[in-house]
């Protein structure tokens, strides 16, 4: 270890090693908040943690899938992603969770998930979680941000840590300025409009960190 090395306690290797276990959990009908999800690991691993991907339970009828050729090819591409567990959200020291927007609220596919944790809830299991989020709408103002705080509220009974973007880098304005979390437009061929990657990515590290310093200063 160099001098340099031995003042500042760590080597570059630790640097990149945080130890966090962060779960992406996303519901996606089409395609979007796959890719968010998908991006937000790229991040997430790029400033150390170990990621899993995972998907909530598909609710809609399969007739009513078979009738939607976006939404049946986005179910085909997901198809092999796990289906996200109570066991993963205990696993997990951190958690981001990628949702369209449904009338200004989260899909009913993310609600029931979060409805059946009552059971870790009860034990205490989701208390320090540090958590983040994203959505996507075909408008800008379509219920982006009504949507990330809905899903807040609930982290809020689950005790809970809230790490959001903010203004914490300049990426953020560029992916259309939303402080609670990185939201995208969708025009109506499923295009994304606003670049969004770079703040995906720089909420995903910033999420990390904010677990690692909650998980080194419980120990």
């Amino acid at each position: 270890m160099g001098i340099l090395e031995k003042l500042f306690g760590r080597t570059k290797e630790s640097e990149n090693m945080s130890n966090v276990k962060l779960a992406v959990v996303f519901y996606s009908m089409g395609g979007t908040n796959h890719q968010l999800a998908k991006w937000a690991e790229e991040g997430a691993k790029a400033a150390g943690a170990e990621v899993k991907v995972l998907k909530v339970q598909e609710l809609a009828p399969e007739s009513v899938i078979e009738g939607n050729e976006v939404w049946k090819s986005t179910v085909e591409a997901t198809k092999d992603v796990p289906v996200a567990t109570s066991d993963d959200i205990e696993w997990a020291d951190a958690i981001i969770f990628s949702v369209p927007t449904r009338f200004g609220n989260m899909p009913s596919q993310m609600k029931q998930f979060l409805d059946i944790q009552g059971g870790i809830w009860a034990n205490g299991k989701t208390v320090n979680k540090v958590v983040s989020a994203m959505t996507s709408a075909q408008n800008p103002h379509g219920g982006q941000e009504a949507t990330l705080l809905s899903l807040y509220t609930s982290m809020m009974h689950w005790g809970a840590i809230i790490a959001t973007p903010g203004y914490t880098d300049p990426v953020i304005y560029g992916a259309g300025g939303n402080p609670y979390g990185t939201s995208v437009t969708v025009d109506q061929d499923g295009k994304m409009i606003e670049d969004v990657e770079g703040a995906v990515k720089h909420q995903a590290k910033r999420t990390t960190t904010v677990a690692e310093w909650v998980k080194k200063g419980n120990q």
